[in-house]
């Protein structure tokens, strides 16, 4: 497979399944595609994105869509220039699931929401949604870290599609409150939505992530 994606996996003519694994600010396509080890998915094709500079965005996914929106946009079509990867190797676009990590899982979950129609569904692994827009007259709130919220306008629907959400209570980086509006913005899209709130304070892929991403990959 050719272009800037590194591949990893199976051969995605073979596989059972297909992988966009994003990650997170600071790492690299190389250190999320070293992920396959402990998820055992031998017949799974994977291929990462890398970020310029190693970040999807410079600041908070919180911070205003005015300055979110251009790396967010340039995020996006990394994502879907992977997804024609898998699909040009030969996996069909319903067999393929988006995976992401910290920021990576916010671009996988914002990827999902505004384009991805027709994918199997996405893993969004200490993330959340990064929104369309301001919502119009809110000021900040402590619940969103000090930001104001945002407006979730999405089209399309994700009935065939799941959603595996996960977050710590007190999560650093990511506010609990937009993780529990993540998991609603799916289902109104009609996903089916499982969310997991691991206990105290934390950041990181844990040991239900993996099993999750196994159960539903495996064929």
């Amino acid at each position: 497979m050719t272009g800037p994606l590194r591949a990893a996996g199976a051969d995605p003519a073979r596989a059972s399944a297909g992988l966009v694994m994003i990650h997170g600010r600071g790492g690299s396509a190389d250190d999320i595609l070293s992920l396959l080890g402990p998820l055992a998915l031998p017949d799974v094709a994977a291929v990462a994105p890398e970020a310029p500079g190693r970040s999807w965005w410079p600041t908070s996914f919180l911070a205003p869509a005015a300055q979110m929106e251009p790396f967010v946009a340039a995020g996006i079509a990394a994502v879907a220039a992977a997804v024609a990867a898998l699909e040009r190797g030969g996996l069909a676009r319903g067999r393929i699931w988006l995976l992401g990590f910290s920021q990576g899982a916010g671009l996988a979950l914002e990827a999902y929401a505004r384009a991805g129609e027709g994918l199997a569904g996405a893993f969004g692994l200490s993330g959340a949604l990064v929104g369309t827009s301001d919502l119009a007259g809110a000021g900040p709130e402590p619940a969103l870290y000090g930001h104001a919220p945002k407006r979730f306008d999405y089209a399309g629907s994700r009935r065939t599609g799941r959603v595996w959400l996960s977050v710590h209570e007190r999560d650093p980086h990511i506010p609990l409150k937009r993780a529990e509006e993540t998991a609603e913005v799916f289902r109104g899209l009609g996903a089916e939505v499982d969310f997991r709130v691991y206990p105290g304070e934390g950041h990181g892929i844990m040991r239900d992530d993996i099993a999750a991403i196994r159960a539903r990959l495996n064929p």
